[in-house]
């Protein structure tokens, strides 16, 4: 049922795809995530845009504000074990159960921690904006139920996206119809976080229906603490490597408030949202093929070489395929969807929907390192990235304001991506690679 589209194929082209099952699953569990994406998106837009009107640029930064600075501390809810877990499971299904059950003990240790953390800091940054305090610590409660995301990663490794879909989406479009009623009956600003914690719990829900659904059990996980040093040892790396990430991919909203103010990080923000708009493809397209590209580097370095590359040139073309159109339209885009009010974060946009194309070669390039258990040289190349992006900022933010942010963005990106490539003898071949593919993005 799930490969229906199989029949509606050009006949040349089912004749290559038919028997070919693992391939047929990868096409499947990707068409699930870009339809779910998809819908999320051009909802997730309608219900943003008219938030932003309703909010108006200074309260709509302050909101922003409060999420950019929660986001900060969510790395301590996944511990960075997404992509051990899945590798771990692909590689030894039998022990799936301790797998998940020791993952999840984990990542619920480190969601509490990441909401103490994350309270403690705004407090001590912000002791007399009672808002921001109240807006961070209901944004950031969130990260406690995190821990159910580990079901998710059951569904990856099996390639069965469709699932946890179903999940995330029942969340996201019950909690978009009540954005929608609070916008209406003019709720205060406080109400909309209560809506993005209540958010995660539904997700959080629809993911234990979804893994009972397959006959699974919860209490058939058990937590090993061998196997919890295993996960972490592995893992650290990535957990300060998504710090890092989030720190050059949030940092800016967060040093836009504290150095210039909340309005400017309102107007900063609708880039933001614009130019994330399109990144649902290349993480949806890493998730699907992230257990080929361990497969294949247990096979021959040659096949997981050429499988990169075809990624590489992939991710470029679909990137370019969206920073060319949003480049010629952002100001017209922005001042018609916002309004007047945010036409400023037109040239913002060019920036940041151009660092897109290096942030979807960095998810790209993740496969690799992670299925090469090269995780250490990923955190140097984002603390690189990040170090950099914070001094742009430090700079450039006092001077241009969200411009500066942004084009400080699209340097940082572009070296941690690519540039840091040629820094490390172990990624030459891939910096050559990822050029190979800016230049020539050819799909074979």
């Amino acid at each position: 049922m799930d490969k229906f589209w199989i029949k509606y194929l050009p006949k040349s082209l089912r004749a290559k795809i038919e028997g070919r099952d693992y391939l047929q699953n990868v096409v499947t569990n990707t068409g699930w995530q870009l339809a779910e994406k998809v819908s999320r998106v051009a909802v997730g837009l309608i219900v943003g845009v008219w938030l932003a009107r309703y909010l108006g640029p200074d309260q709509f930064g302050i909101f922003n504000y409060a999420l950019a600075f929660a986001a900060l501390f969510s790395p301590f809810a996944s511990l960075g074990l997404e992509d051990i877990v899945v590798r771990n499971i692909v590689r030894d299904p039998s022990r799936k159960d301790e797998t998940l059950g020791t993952a999840f003990l984990l990542s619920l240790t480190g969601g509490v921690a990441s909401f103490v953390i994350a309270c403690i800091a705004i407090w001590g940054l912000r002791s007399d904006d009672p808002l921001s305090q109240v807006l961070v610590a209901i944004i950031a409660a969130g990260a406690i139920f995190q821990s159910f995301d580990v079901i998710e990663t059951w569904f990856h490794s099996q390639v069965q996206a469709k699932y946890s879909v179903f999940a995330r989406s029942a969340a996201f479009f019950s909690c978009s119809v009540i954005k929608v009623a609070l916008i209406v009956t003019g709720q205060p600003l406080v109400t909309f976080a209560w809506v993005a914690f209540f958010e995660v719990i539904l997700g959080a829900s629809g993911l234990i229906i979804a893994y009972l659904s397959q006959r699974k059990k919860l209490w058939d996980w058990r937590f090993s603490g061998k196997n919890a040093v295993s996960l972490l040892k592995d893992s650290w790396p990535l957990l300060f490597s998504g710090i890092v990430i989030i720190i050059y991919m949030r940092i800016d909203q967060v040093m836009l408030g504290e150095i210039v103010g909340t309005e400017e990080v309102g107007i900063y923000s609708v880039a933001v949202r614009l130019a994330e708009v399109w990144m649902f493809i290349p993480m949806a397209i890493f998730w699907s093929v992230y257990p080929a590209i361990i497969e294949a580097g247990r096979t021959s370095e040659t096949l997981m070489f050429d499988r990169m590359q075809q990624l590489y040139n992939l991710m470029v073309l679909l990137a370019y395929a969206a920073a060319i159109p949003m480049t010629l339209l952002s100001h017209w885009l922005v001042g018609t969807l916002f309004g007047e009010a945010y036409v400023r974060a037109g040239l913002m946009l060019v920036f940041l929907v151009w660092a897109n194309v290096f942030t979807s070669l960095d998810i790209a390039r993740s496969a690799y390192l992670s299925s090469m258990n090269w995780t250490k040289i990923h955190f140097v190349t984002v603390l690189l990235g990040a170090v950099l992006n914070i001094g742009l900022n430090i700079f450039l933010i006092p001077r241009f304001g969200g411009n500066g942010a942004a084009f400080a963005s699209l340097f940082s990106y572009w070296f941690a991506a690519h540039g840091s490539c040629f820094l490390f003898k172990p990624l030459f071949k891939t910096g050559n690679m990822m050029t190979r593919a800016l230049l020539f993005p050819k799909i074979w």
